[in-house]
């Protein structure tokens, strides 16, 4: 309980270092940059409401009108013909984000004016200008600076007939558009455009509205008869501000608004398009994108395809507008350097961005929708980091790292894909990099280090328990009386037998020392009774593992051959050992030959009868080599020199991490007598892959080891040399010698 104690309070630590984080500027911005955008990746393109449109104005279109190039040159009249075609075809809203600011050919600026006129339902936008205003005193001294923001209208003939004006600003993070406004509290709360258009949209419902409004509340004298009486867009731009603040903070009226909304509105239509004005008059001024998909996703349609009535690539039914809001702009599908672009979470590879007037048929297609991306609650935001940092951070401390990392990497998955899913269906923003990138690596780096460091003193408690095992006949020798300690200590040829038993670190954390003390004896005398029965000489316990010795002259075939007969032995009781037991650790040997030192070793008058050398090394290397391959009885080729009774594969040439030179590896399956033909089959055909392998045919060595894998299942040392080969034809880490795998890891 105490482990628990301490993972609670390290969990916690971890939760409110990402509630620290969560309140500097920089996490807003991350948050922004990274998590919407993968939110955004991870949903994909959908498909936006059919309500919308955008006709383009693109680098074609002069040219397909007979007009000249730049649109700036174009007669003003041929804008009043979009409309006049635009509201034959039942455009229910036009929105023009074009700059008609400077008077022109007076003629063809008046013909586009009495078009917008006998349209009635034309927004026009407004330009926002912004700048720095120096603040001074009685004595003309500046004291400060103010920021200030100034509307500037369309010529007084278009902005007098046009129905409603709004600007469209865009607040840009490092180059990237993700919020609008719908009213500019910094330039007398005018409506920016998405926000008319969605005015306008609603006036066919104008009775609909005003009788619920007279329901929920007394109704304001400004309040207009009939929407016959805005007949201009000063009108316009008074009810609406007017209306913003008759909502605005009055969650109450809200409530009783929209419940007379449902009882009173039967058609779904009018009640759609009620409830997102309602959104708008009572939601917040700044909204976050909700972006559909790229360049060219809300339906577009080239400006000369209106103005001429076809196009070869242009279906008759999408010039029919009936019922729709459209969005009249320059938006180049095909050119980066369109004039009017901004970039976003869907700028395509190729670099076209969407155009600002797409951006502005989305806001409003957005506000129609109700689907703005909804950022998450700030003080929900806290809570969720704290909540998560502490569960993850305590399940990385409290629990084994076998169980915790699975966990707590399951838990991560489960915030992400919950993340996900709320995007996707209520459009709800979840803090997203803070936890993932942020709070878990943190807690999984700092759990792994604390728990290496308890392994490291469970490690140490292991080599406390098994002290008293030394070799059998080293003992007796230094038990004898008049003992020189220097006559035991030799350099002698002989072959090395190292092992280790994968999964036992996890086997001994769960026992106190008594117990971890008797389970050892258990082990190391299934181990060293199969060892001793084939005569091994030196036996040296080394934590969990055995590095043992056959010691004799060269000429002796028995050196290298009873090791191989003691390492299938000991293979075959360690398996009885944990079958018994119920473990699922295996044993793990590596064998080399050559010269190497016994006897003791230490100081301070503590020695250890030890075995040294490089061929000790090379053993333990060797054995090592096991749990990149896969594999259980490995030796040097050498080790195995005239045994023809053993079925083997040569699995290749390794240079271990250390090493100048390589070695043959062999792996040892099994005596003649015992194999099953699966068994030399597989031995035969590895070599095949194998030697294509070593001649650097990586492409037919990829070939037989994937047929390998077909026929024989996941064969680790198959796998192993299908993926050195695969990566050698993706051109990564390809050797001058393609005969020596070389190892970048013990």
């Amino acid at each position: 309980m105490k482990r628990w104690h301490k993972g609670l309070a390290f969990g916690t630590a971890i939760g409110i270092v990402g509630v620290a984080f969560a309140l500097t500027p920089l996490y807003l911005t991350i948050e922004t940059r990274v998590g919407l955008n993968a939110l955004f990746h991870a949903r994909g393109v959908q498909q936006p409401t059919q309500d919308v449109a955008v006709v383009a104005i693109d680098g074609r279109s002069g040219v397909k009108m007979d007009l000249p190039d730049l649109p700036r040159e174009w007669p003003r009249s041929i804008h009043g013909k979009l409309v006049d075609e635009l509201t034959r075809r039942g455009a229910q809203v036009i929105v023009f984000d074009i700059d008609f600011r400077r008077p022109r050919n007076a003629e063809q600026d008046q013909l586009l004016a009495d078009s917008i006129a006998a349209s009635n339902r034309v927004v026009l936008v407004q330009h926002l200008t912004g700048r720095r205003q120096a603040i001074e005193d009685a004595a003309g001294r500046e004291t400060g600076m103010v920021w200030t923001e100034e509307l500037e209208e369309p010529m007084p003939v278009l902005a007098n007939t046009a129905k409603a004006l709004g600007p469209f600003p865009l607040p840009k993070l490092d180059a990237a558009v993700d919020q609008f406004w719908t009213f500019k509290s910094s330039a007398q709360d005018v409506a920016t455009m998405p926000a008319a258009a969605l005015q306008l949209f609603a006036l066919q419902d104008f009775d609909a509205w005003r009788n619920a409004l007279a329901t929920a509340t007394t109704l304001p004298t400004w309040f207009p008869e009939s929407a016959d009486q805005l007949k201009n867009a000063k009108l316009t731009r008074e009810w609406m501000l007017n209306q913003r603040r008759l909502f605005e903070g009055n969650a109450e009226l809200s409530d009783r608004m929209a419940s007379a909304l449902k009882s009173q509105v039967q058609d779904p239509m009018a009640s759609r398009r009620l409830t997102a004005l309602l959104g708008l008059y009572s939601g917040g001024i700044e909204r976050y994108v909700n972006y559909y998909g790229p360049p060219g996703t809300i339906r577009t349609i080239p400006y000369h395809a209106v103005i001429k009535g076809s196009d070869p690539n242009v279906s008759p039914e999408a010039l029919d507008f009936t019922e729709k809001v459209v969005f009249v702009g320059y938006s180049d599908l095909y050119d980066p350097g369109q004039p009017d672009r901004f970039y976003t979470i869907f700028t395509r590879d190729d670099g076209v961005d969407l155009s600002g007037v797409e951006i502005a048929a989305t806001a409003f297609a957005n506000l129609l929708d109700r689907r703005s991306v909804v950022p998450m609650e700030p003080a929900l935001v806290l809570v969720i980091l704290l909540v998560f940092g502490t569960v993850v951070g305590t399940v990385l401390y409290a629990l084994p790292g076998f169980y915790g990392v699975p966990i707590a990497m399951g838990l991560a998955a489960a915030y992400i894909a919950g993340a996900a899913i709320s995007f996707n269906s209520s459009y709800l923003w979840w803090p997203l990099i803070t936890p993932v990138l942020f709070q878990f690596p943190a807690a999984l780096l700092i759990g792994l280090f604390i728990q290496y460091r308890q392994q490291h003193k469970r490690a140490s408690h292991i080599s406390e328990a098994i002290r008293v095992y030394v070799p059998e006949d080293v003992s007796r020798v230094l038990t004898a009386p008049g003992l020189d300690n220097a006559s035991i200590n030799k350099v002698t040829y002989g072959t090395c037998l190292a092992t280790d038993m994968a999964g036992f670190s996890t086997i001994a954390e769960k026992m106190g020392p008594g117990e971890l003390a008797k389970f050892l004896n258990e082990y190391f005398d299934a181990l060293a009774l199969a060892l001793k029965r084939n005569g091994v000489v030196v036996t040296e316990f080394r934590a969990d593992a055995i590095m043992c010795a056959w010691t004799g002259s060269v000429d002796d075939p028995n050196v290298r051959t009873l090791p191989v007969l003691a390492s299938l032995e000991a293979a075959r009781s360690i398996a009885e050992f944990n079958q018994q037991r119920g473990l699922n650790g295996t044993l793990r040997i590596g064998m080399a030959d050559g010269e190497f030192y016994v006897g003791h070793a230490g100081g301070g008058g503590h020695f250890v009868y030890s075995i040294v050398g490089d061929c000790a090394n090379t053993a333990s290397r060797i054995e090592s080599l096991n749990k990149h391959l896969g594999t259980r009885i490995l030796a040097s080729s050498t080790v195995l020199a005239g045994q023809d009774n053993l079925l083997r594969r040569d699995i290749g040439n390794f240079r271990f991490v250390g090493k100048n030179t390589s070695m043959p590896i062999t792996e040892i399956l099994a005596m003649n007598s015992d194999a099953t033909s699966r068994q030399v089959e597989l031995a035969e055909r590895f070599t095949e892959a194998r030697s294509r392998f070593e001649r650097g045919a990586w492409s037919d060595a990829a070939k037989l080891f994937e047929s390998l894998q077909s026929a024989f299942g996941n064969d680790a040392p198959t796998t192993f040399l299908l993926n050195r080969a695969r990566s050698h034809l993706a051109g990564i880490d390809v050797p001058e010698d393609p005969s020596i795998i070389i190892m970048s890891s013990k």
